[in-house]
């Protein structure tokens, strides 16, 4: 039986120069704002807190924030 993931969040480890997939989704939830985010459009992403942003603004004041 073939499995699909759906439209279901995947769950993902960040690391410096990519993801690795943890559960299988089509896309992953922005840790600011809650925009899903579809895996083949996910840019932007901070190693140390693990989370995803939508955008290069989000990631910028979340790291700004957090510094």
């Amino acid at each position: 039986m073939l499995m699909s993931s759906g439209n279901n969040a995947a769950k993902l480890a960040y690391g410096p120069n990519g993801f690795r997939v943890i559960k299988s989704g089509q896309y992953v939830l922005c840790a600011v704002s809650g925009e899903q985010i579809p895996l083949d459009e996910l840019r932007y992403w901070s190693v140390d807190l693990q989370e995803p942003y939508a955008s290069a603004e989000i990631a910028t004041r979340q790291m700004i924030d957090n510094s």
